[in-house]
């Protein structure tokens, strides 16, 4: 990860319950920065509310993946059995609807299944070996019982001085920077 890179944190902020993650989140976005990441043991309800995270575009993906497998599933089965190798069998016809339906449909929910998984992984950048915050000392608490929150560098409001000031006024546990890398 590069200096310039936006989705770095360049501050970060220890909190010994989920409220005041919640709390620390929803002030700071109030004082007005939009870059912030939390990191929790388990799923918090209120923090995609907190963080003002916008509706994620999965589904509309996913949906466009499953339709153009679907497509792409009849396309081939129409080609190889109604033009490219055609078979008489039985006096039935050749481009035969209602005998491509479950296959097309398997592809369709395959191809869907492959485009969630790529859409998940692609922009998260996952699988990702190694990342600043795993550099802060105390940091691997946020697996049993600890909360954290930073401030990504991208953010338009961060100052150094300013936004650790902000961040002492709500009484984190402790405040860290990751090393910067190149």
């Amino acid at each position: 990860m590069s200096r310039d890179d936006p989705t770095r944190p360049v501050i970060l902020a220890e909190f010994g319950s989920a409220e005041a993650l919640i709390a620390a989140a929803t002030r700071l976005r109030e004082l007005g920065y939009r870059r912030l990441e939390t990191y929790s043991p388990y799923p918090l309800d209120g923090a995609e509310a907190a963080l003002s995270l916008p509706r994620p575009r999965l589904p509309w993906v996913v949906l466009a993946g499953g339709l153009l497998g679907a497509a792409l599933g009849y396309a081939v089965q129409s080609y190889t059995n109604a033009r490219d190798y055609p078979l008489n069998v039985g006096g039935r016809p050749l481009d035969s609807v209602p005998a491509w339906i479950p296959l097309t449909f398997e592809i369709g929910i395959l191809a869907a299944a492959i485009t969630a998984v790529l859409a998940l992984l692609v922009p998260a950048r996952l699988p990702r070996l190694w990342h600043p915050v795993f550099e802060v000392d105390g940091f691997e608490s946020v697996t049993d019982d600890r909360f954290w929150l930073a401030v990504l560098a991208g953010d338009p409001r961060y100052d150094p001085e300013r936004t650790r000031r902000e961040l002492e006024a709500l009484a984190p546990l402790r405040i860290a920077r990751p090393e910067a890398t190149t």
